[in-house]
């Protein structure tokens, strides 16, 4: 999400004097707070308390910024930070957020509460799953409201049009924002219906990886905002996808597996 672009459709959602609270933000914020209520009525089917999943939440959104935000900075270090001030790395408000990086942030968080909490993870990392998806169709409208994320031109019948100052210069190009937003709330609807039907712990998570690889890896192909791409092709978040999918596979084959040979002789797993 480059924090560069600021000219998007309406970039601020209200401003008294100096202080202006820009869309991203609220977004953002907004796909937290809906992410965790969405967990908290999912948690009970698992014997996990609401309330649990409301003492994790500011581990995630603590994990969930710092990671993202981390990721984005290393990312963009010579073009957006490298000489200028200091608090510059800290400027959120702009956008200069990258998901992957949130994701294993919020990752990290979970598992660091979950072992002072001593929870289960995999089943909490299931009730949690869903909501991440959710959360995500907020998070890329906010994309949209910036300006950022934005797909290359085109002349297709529902390519947006950005103000001139934008770096699209007004040029119509692929809605790649809300491209994601709606594989994401399809997503959100899929996981949710499997979870009522999961046969082990860890397998909604396992499939959100997979799942969302492919997603953001078709999507990627839209991207125009990117200044290079390896093979004139293959943008930065194709080659994490890689990864994550691979990540996906593996706990999928191997979750099963593992909580079958755990499990004292006799005992079914689900």
């Amino acid at each position: 999400m480059n924090r560069n672009v600021r000219g998007g459709v309406h970039p601020i959602a209200f401003q008294l004097g100096n202080f202006s609270l820009h869309w991203y933000g609220v977004l953002v914020a907004l796909g937290f707070v809906a992410g965790l209520w969405t967990a908290g009525k999912r948690a009970p089917l698992t014997g996990i308390s609401a309330e649990a999943v409301t003492d994790l939440g500011p581990w995630l959104i603590v994990g969930a910024i710092l990671g993202a935000r981390a990721l984005y900075v290393a990312s963009y270090w010579e073009q957006s930070f490298a000489g200028k001030p200091f608090w510059e790395i800290f400027a959120i408000h702009h956008g200069g957020l990258v998901f992957y990086g949130g994701l294993v942030g919020a990752a990290l968080a979970t598992i660091i509460f979950v072992q002072r909490k001593k929870l289960a993870l995999w089943p909490l990392a299931d009730v949690l799953t869903p909501s991440i998806a959710i959360g995500h169709v907020l998070g890329r409208l906010g994309c949209l409201m910036n300006g950022c994320c934005y797909g290359y031109a085109c002349e297709l019948p529902w390519a947006i049009h950005f103000p001139a100052e934008h770096e699209t210069h007004g040029a119509g190009v692929h809605p790649t924002q809300l491209y994601e937003a709606s594989l994401n709330l399809a997503l959100y609807a899929g996981l949710a219906r499997l979870y009522r039907h999961k046969r082990f712990d860890g397998q909604v998570f396992a499939i959100y990886l997979v799942c969302y690889a492919m997603l953001r890896s078709f999507v990627e192909v839209f991207r125009g905002d990117y200044p290079a791409r390896s093979f004139g092709v293959l943008t930065p978040a194709h080659w994490v996808s890689v990864g994550i999918f691979f990540t996906g596979v593996v706990l999928w084959w191997k979750l099963p597996r593992a909580l079958a040979s755990s499990a004292p002789r006799g005992t079914p797993t689900k």
